[in-house]
């Protein structure tokens, strides 16, 4: 099954009610991927530019997209980006591949 990671940063208002209620939210993160047929492979806080990350197995880019836009669509989020990770294998496809592709730049 592909995998993705993804980046989030919570809402101040959602940092004040994990405040005020603390709760581990990788066990939410866990029913969500779950709930389409997928896994979560980890789940971290950060310091920086994101709050944190999640590692997901998804069946099909239908199904990440699905929870992706589920999450989003919360409110609880100010951002939410996910990027779809390549095994070695699929990246050695692609270069296979991109070896096939004429392309030209742009006003040549």
């Amino acid at each position: 099954m592909p995998l993705y990671l993804s980046r989030f940063s919570y809402t101040p208002e959602t940092w004040a009610r994990l405040i005020g209620q603390p709760e581990n939210r990788a066990q939410a993160a866990q029913a969500y991927i779950e709930s389409v047929g997928g896994r979560l492979h980890g789940f971290w806080y950060a310091f920086g530019t994101r709050d944190g990350y999640n590692l997901w197995e998804a069946p099909d880019n239908v199904s990440m997209a699905a929870v992706a836009l589920a999450i989003s669509g919360g409110g609880a989020l100010s951002s939410f980006e996910t990027t779809v990770l390549l095994t070695i294998d699929e990246t050695l496809d692609a270069l296979r591949k991109a070896g096939q592709v004429q392309y030209r730049a742009p006003g040549t």
